[in-house]
């Protein structure tokens, strides 16, 4: 009879559950920021759930011509649908998602360490500022946690219960990982890796026959997820293609910072960010709780026994394998910017959380200091775990000292995550700030059709463009502003209405020159202004009408 959860973990999980539920829902209509990115994003999916548009391509990556995949549309098109392509909608899809990946984290980390380990992991999850604020905005990245966390817990349970069809699973789960975002292509080799122990060490014959075909079944899944791109490359003359290959051939990143200060930099990065948000922003915390959860982790992949020595080996050898990766191909990581970056290794982040887990989990035992790491084996404690796998069976526990310490440690950390969750309302406004400045242009604008440029050029109208499509507005976004119109680019027509976006992280004179040169450079007849706000912080709306 496989062992099963007990009272007191049933009601631990619960517990984890509900309070993930609470500071993920709480003000969850006004708490996400809404800029460029969302807009896109919900224009996507307006187009899908109004006109039945299937995307092909995701949303764009920050290296030019290349793009994540369409499967987040596909994930997110349910509330879509019952919606009506409403944002609010959408981001609470995607705090469930926040949520089950907290869960999924739980079952994990106490699959390999034990109950402890995975009470320490979930709850450190649903309180992590960083976990909280993915959860409540709509973005490509925000569904990577869960992703992750299911190809990994999906592929330890393939190997630890032996039942192939829980590679399909994890194929899956690295598909969504790597579509929301193409970094999460480090993921790879930790589930290809375990796959290929569990063939070595399963016999020939039909078990191995059976692990085979899982490993065919599991590559279908993941192509299968690619369906999209595959049609927009053999439609599109293979663009993505080429773009790829073309930013390699260019240099790829253009990597600037010295190598041991790269890697650096980006280890510590990985490891505080889950734990104690941006690094800049706590330096001598986000360091001492990255390093300290780091050993603890070498110190579990040198010293525990069985299911937990393998589990924190695997584990450490993705986290190093990622880092690799992000420090060698994300240049971006290795430097300040005032743009988001910490989400590149949003894919690496359950890891950090299960590892904390487990070092808690042995701290608190302290079996290790009792006998010297060995102890009398004792059945294992994970659910569904196969015959023979034992645990160190350790003494009553650690000294109340060091449990004294490690409770103190916890709360500190809890109390600094609360510090940094969140506000009820984005500094922006959110959706509702959006949508009330998008009924502001409808009526500064009256009847007339709605052109939209940004300033400077590249600053996306997509986050005011959104509200005005949704009520069916007629609007074209993104008309190319100071700058002479490509081909296929649509032309201003001249009895429209034209609102300036203008962003002052770039641009200085909002308002001013800047704005005029926008409209000079794009706009066929004289206009006035009868409108001039800022919607958000940093950013000012203008609404202009041709000249009578």
């Amino acid at each position: 009879m496989k062992p099963s959860l007990d009272r007191r973990e049933l009601f631990g999980l619960g517990a984890i559950v509900l309070l993930a539920v609470l500071v993920r829902f709480i003000g969850l209509p006004g708490r996400g920021t809404w800029d460029a990115d969302q807009g896109q994003e919900m224009l996507v999916l307006l187009g899908l759930v109004r006109n039945g548009t299937l995307p092909l391509l995701g949303p764009p990556t920050s290296i030019g011509a290349i793009h994540h995949g369409a499967l987040l549309y596909y994930l997110l098109a349910p509330a879509a649908f019952v919606s009506g392509a409403y944002p609010t909608a959408v981001v609470t899809e995607i705090a469930v998602a926040g949520v089950a990946a907290v869960a999924v984290t739980w079952w994990l980390a106490r699959s390999i360490g034990g109950p402890l380990a995975g009470f320490v992991a979930g709850l450190a999850m649903a309180l992590s500022s960083s976990a909280i604020a993915s959860s409540t905005f709509i973005w490509n990245p925000n569904l990577v946690a869960l992703a992750s966390i299911a190809a990994l817990a999906a592929a330890w349970r393939a190997r630890t219960t032996g039942r192939p069809v829980w590679w399909l699973v994890s194929a899956a789960g690295l598909a969504v990982t790597i579509q929301s975002h193409v970094l999460g292509i480090a993921l790879l080799p930790a589930i290809v890796g375990l796959w290929l122990v569990a063939r070595r060490a399963t016999p020939p014959g039909a078990d191995r026959r059976r692990l085979r075909l899982a490993g065919l079944g599991a590559i279908a899944v993941f192509v299968a997820g690619y369906l999209p791109l595959i049609a927009h490359e053999l439609g599109q003359e293979f663009s993505e293609t080429r773009a790829a290959f073309a930013f390699l051939a260019s240099g790829g990143t253009g990597l600037s910072a010295d190598l041991p200060l790269r890697f650096l930099f980006v280890g510590l990065r990985i490891l505080a960010w889950p734990l104690t948000g941006l690094l800049t922003g706590g330096l001598a915390v986000g360091v001492v709780a990255g390093m300290l959860v780091a050993a603890g982790l070498a110190w579990r992949a040198t010293s525990a026994h069985g299911r937990e020595r393998t589990g924190a080996r695997w584990l450490g050898a993705t986290l190093l394998i990622g880092w690799l990766v992000l420090s060698l191909g994300a240049s971006a990581l290795a430097s300040v910017t005032p743009l988001p970056v910490d989400h590149y290794h949003a894919f690496l982040d359950p890891i950090v959380f299960v590892a904390l887990g487990l070092v808690v989990a042995a701290v608190w035992r302290g079996h290790e200091r009792a006998e010297g790491g060995h102890a009398m084996a004792r059945p294992a404690i994970e659910d569904g775990g196969e015959v023979g796998q034992t645990v160190p069976a350790g003494t009553a526990g650690g000294e109340p000292a060091v449990r004294l310490g490690l409770v103190v440690a916890l709360v500190g950390l809890a109390v600094w995550n609360v510090t940094l969750w969140p506000p009820l309302v984005a500094p922006d406004g959110g959706w509702p700030a959006a949508r009330q400045a998008g009924e502001r242009i409808e009526v500064a604008a009256g009847a007339r059709p709605i052109h939209m440029i940004g300033v400077p050029v590249f600053k996306s109208t997509e986050a005011y463009g959104f509200p005005l499509a949704r009520g069916r507005r007629e609007v074209v976004i993104d008309l190319p502003g100071n700058a002479t119109p490509a081909a296929g680019d649509p032309a201003p027509d001249p009895a429209a209405a034209v609102v300036v976006l203008c962003d002052d992280l770039f641009v200085t004179d909002c308002g001013g020159p800047a704005e005029e040169a926008a409209l000079q450079g794009s706009w066929p007849v004289p206009v006035d202004l009868v409108d001039r706000w800022a919607p958000a912080a940093g950013r000012t709306l203008s609404v202009y009408v041709p000249r009578p």
